[in-house]
């Protein structure tokens, strides 16, 4: 009998650590209120907790005045975070900070390979904010002689597919174009009256 205890032990012994979600630190992303991603930040990094705040740099022109350069956030409203799932409460009473994005039962981490693009990408200087596509997504040309031409967004891999249709000869036809050159085409709002 105390053969098997010792067995079941140095089983227990053996086995490979787990990391705990509690207790073990993982990025999340918190909302901010509107542009008070910076000093969310840096009430973060004043009270030591890790934090992630992407800036990418651009040029801006107002009405009659000098181009201004300025670092705006690659993702408005959101600042990243490293922190133990259970230490959210001392995130959460930070002023700036609504809620961690998640469902109402828990955050949702995000993917440490996630962060690692982002910052490479950033490193590279070559990254900028860009709307969210979902395949099957209507798009709209904007960039080219096919300005203004609208199709449904049906590949995302190495280039981007659109197939657009003509529904008078009910005929498609699909071509690949760069990512920059299409943004997603607003669904207008239909409205009732009575």
């Amino acid at each position: 009998m105390s053969e098997i205890a010792e067995r079941a032990t140095s089983i227990e012994i053996n086995r490979p650590f787990c990391a705990d979600p509690e207790t073990s630190p993982r990025w999340f992303a918190l909302y901010t209120t509107p542009r008070h991603e910076k000093h969310v930040s840096e009430i973060l990094a004043q009270r030591q907790i890790e934090t992630f705040l992407p800036l990418y740099r651009t040029t801006r022109r107002w009405k009659k005045s000098r181009p201004v350069d300025l670092e705006l956030p690659l993702f408005p409203t959101y600042v990243f975070v490293r922190i133990a799932q259970g230490a959210r409460g001392a995130v959460l009473g930070m002023p700036g900070v609504v809620s961690i994005v998640g469902s109402a039962r828990e955050p949702w981490p995000v993917p440490d390979p996630d962060i690692e693009a982002i910052r490479l990408g950033l490193q590279m200087g070559k990254i900028e904010p860009h709307p969210y596509l979902t395949v099957g997504e209507r798009v709209r040309i904007k960039a080219g002689v096919m300005t203004g031409v609208e199709g449904v967004l049906v590949r995302k891999k190495n280039a981007l597919r659109v197939v657009l249709s003509l529904d008078a000869i009910m005929r498609s036809v699909a071509l690949e174009v760069d990512a920059d050159d299409i943004e997603p085409v607003s669904t207008p709002i239909v409205r009732m009256v009575c």
